[in-house]
């Protein structure tokens, strides 16, 4: 496993996670976290292609209410706008390598460090980390740029796990063993520092 101390940021890639509307055919979307996430990961997308470097998009399918493909929910959330250079893959797995291409990819864009972003942050983001860890990659999991929702306990009806809980137990697995836990304001300036001469914002 490489680590984001001796891979440069230049060599890193965006993956949007699940940014799509299937979730707001839930009733658990009007209980997620982080109200930023939209603002946050807007600004993430702006600042790896101000840096020249890749951005990903991801869909995931299943058969849970909105999210078979087809759908109307079916879709990434109206704030992103990916370039014809920014693939949107789709997925039918917890993690974003398995059911798809993504490894070639990364291999052919020469990408060695990831930065994930999306939702949800201890399902498809964490599992992802894991994956991209274990492949060799060095990882940024960027937490502010992650969403999730209260999680009801399956064996005790009105027993849950808050988000709060969710955030702190994904902090401590994830952190100094499979990524560096980092927030948006943080990667957004080191990529500010490793633009190629000659770009602007």
């Amino acid at each position: 496993m490489l680590d984001v101390a001796n891979v440069s940021v230049r060599e890193s890639a965006l993956l949007v996670v699940d940014a799509q509307d299937s979730f707001k055919a839930t009733t658990r979307w009007n209980r997620r976290n982080n109200r930023s996430f939209e603002e946050n990961v807007g600004a993430l997308v702006n600042a790896y292609r101000a840096a020249q470097l890749p951005v990903f998009y991801f869909l995931h399918t299943d058969n849970d209410p909105g999210f078979k493909v087809g759908d109307p929910f079916y879709k990434l959330m109206d704030f992103l706008d990916p370039r014809p250079s920014e693939p949107v893959i789709h997925k039918n797995t917890r993690n974003c390598f398995t059911s798809t291409g993504l490894q070639s990819m990364l291999l052919e864009r020469r990408v060695r460090r990831l930065a994930i972003t999306g939702i949800q942050m201890e399902q498809c983001c964490e599992t992802t980390a894991r994956v991209a860890a274990d492949l060799g990659y060095a990882v940024d999991f960027v937490i502010d740029s992650t969403m999730t929702f209260p999680i009801p306990h399956a064996s005790h009806p009105g027993e849950e796990l808050t988000v709060a809980a969710i955030e702190e137990r994904t902090t401590y697995v994830l952190q100094r063993r499979f990524a560096r836990v980092v927030d948006t304001c943080t990667l957004i300036s080191e990529l500010e520092g490793a633009r190629p001469s000659g770009t602007v914002a």
